[in-house]
């Protein structure tokens, strides 16, 4: 059974990235795969500075975080857009993540693992800018990106309010669609 570690770029606690994560964590596990979702709130990081490293120390919640991510075959990432790339936040976690320490090789907590990508935004394009510029960092770490990406364009009108009830099944099957996806690709 895959094990597929989900996580979503933004902070906010009723994010619309966070709710589109979660019906696709749906197709990942209907698909059979074991699905573990985190939040990078959970694990917080200061800006990423190599002279923090320099003494050979490492931060806690980075290893943390490269120990989930180690412990997980693939990823289901949902990115909201900010400004046209990713959130800082999100950077700032893979940065960390990617680094050496005396436990993991460089990228080796993610290098050679799959991924799926989805962002969702109230506007028309659905976050799509965004993703290109996460494949790019991905694909920078070894990381496999499934070709088939998720935009979600007019996301508040796809819920009922704060609910976690996707209520457009056209986009809810696709969603689930790429969760499965990922898991067939694992497979």
């Amino acid at each position: 059974m895959p094990k597929i570690l989900a996580f979503a770029g933004s902070y906010r606690e009723h994010s619309y990235n966070k709710r589109v994560l979660a019906v696709a964590v749906e197709g990942a596990r209907a698909a059979g795969a074991e699905v573990t979702t985190i939040d990078l709130r959970d694990f917080p990081l200061p800006i990423y500075d190599a002279d923090m490293q320099s003494d050979g120390a490492f931060d806690e919640n980075a290893l943390r975080l490269q120990d989930v991510m180690a412990g997980h075959d693939g990823f289901l990432i949902a990115s909201p857009e900010y400004n046209g790339s990713i959130p800082g936040g999100l950077k700032n976690a893979i940065d960390w993540v990617s680094r050496s320490n005396d436990k993991y090789k460089p990228y080796e907590p993610v290098k050679g693992k799959w991924a799926a990508l989805m962002t969702a935004s109230p506007g028309q394009f659905g976050g799509l800018r965004c993703l290109a510029h996460l494949r790019g960092v991905l694909t920078i770490l070894a990381v496999h990106v499934l070709p088939m990406e998720v935009a979600v364009p007019f996301v508040s009108q796809k819920f009922d309010g704060d609910g976690s009830e996707m209520t457009d099944e056209k986009m809810k099957a696709v969603l689930e669609s790429l969760g499965a996806n990922l898991v067939h690709k694992l497979g």
